[in-house]
């Protein structure tokens, strides 16, 4: 039965790819975010998002939380659906495509280095920018329990900027590792659900937070560049690169990695608190006790 069920769930998966391409990124931008502005708040998982939103507004009143949840919603949606058409977007000054900000921070003739960042707005355009300067990125991936999601994915995203994709886990930490020694590119996500690592403040509350790119920068010596995604209009979006992080060199490998993973972390909690509507909400980022009893949908 599983097995059936994962044959429909990919077929239905390669119907909403073949449906936003025949939209257009305008279109399906638009239809994705509708739908999950007007659905998500009523899913369960919306319990975590509201509870997360007065962890981290705790001076905020439920009615702005509110719409800032619709507002993650209607992004996640949006993103969903665009999706098929990162391969084909340009940087180009309007329309659907991408604009950069930040373009100096990458170091001149320089292939290895980690770009750090987090689940804001369309996150998936960032391999676009290693294109821009002759990059070869990387990345860790967790794939979808579904083998046939997973491949419908995958074809999705033949065309575009090559991007090395590596199991999370440990064979993918020694695959990224390799990648990295071999004087690629790494980005990496930080910003999500960690039940190891590192305890460090976010947001004002303890939040396990993956040591990785510290480890890595201060390992190759080489630079860790904050970099984040912002909308700025259905299929469009602003790529903000950030100076290279201070990497300290005090002989304290574990101090000197909290020390850039602190940083790391402020550098992700004002752009969540700049664009709150743009980041994902949606799980547990900080520890289980702060859930119990989370909140259910108003009225």
């Amino acid at each position: 039965m599983r097995r059936l069920w994962w044959r429909v769930e990919g077929k239905i998966v390669e119907g909403l790819i073949a449906l936003a391409r025949w939209l257009g990124p305008r279109r399906a931008s638009a239809l994705g975010g509708a739908v999950t502005r007007a659905l998500g708040p009523w899913l369960p998982v919306s319990r975590i998002g509201r509870r997360n939103l007065e962890l981290a507004f705790p001076a905020s009143d439920a009615a702005w939380r509110e719409r800032v949840l619709r507002g993650a919603w209607e992004n996640l949606g949006r993103t969903a659906l665009e999706l098929p058409h990162i391969p084909a977007l340009q940087r180009t000054e309007s329309g659907p495509g991408w604009e950069l900000v930040g373009a100096e921070h990458i170091p001149p003739g320089e292939t290895r280095m980690i770009f750090v960042s987090a689940h804001l707005a369309n996150w998936e355009v960032l391999p676009l920018v290693a294109a821009q300067f002759g990059l070869r990125m990387g990345s860790l991936y967790r794939a979808p329990d579904n083998p046939h999601v997973d491949a419908a994915l995958l074809r999705m995203r033949e065309g575009g900027q090559a991007l090395d994709l590596f199991p999370k886990g440990s064979r993918g930490a020694r695959l990224a590792l390799r990648h990295l020694a071999a004087g690629h590119a790494l980005g990496l996500l930080v910003d999500q659900k960690l039940n190891e690592g590192l305890e460090l403040p976010f947001l004002g509350h303890p939040a396990m937070t993956a040591p990785a790119p510290a480890e890595l920068a201060l390992r190759f010596r080489c630079p860790l560049i904050p970099a984040h995604v912002e909308r700025i209009g259905p299929g469009r979006f602003r790529i903000v690169l950030e100076p290279p992080l201070a990497l300290p060199d005090t002989g304290d490998r574990h101090a000197d990695a909290r020390s850039v993973m602190l940083a790391v972390n402020r550098r992700m909690e004002a752009w969540v608190r700049a664009r709150p509507e743009e980041w994902l909400w949606l799980h547990r980022r900080f520890p289980a006790r702060f859930y119990k009893g989370a909140a259910p949908p108003p009225g």
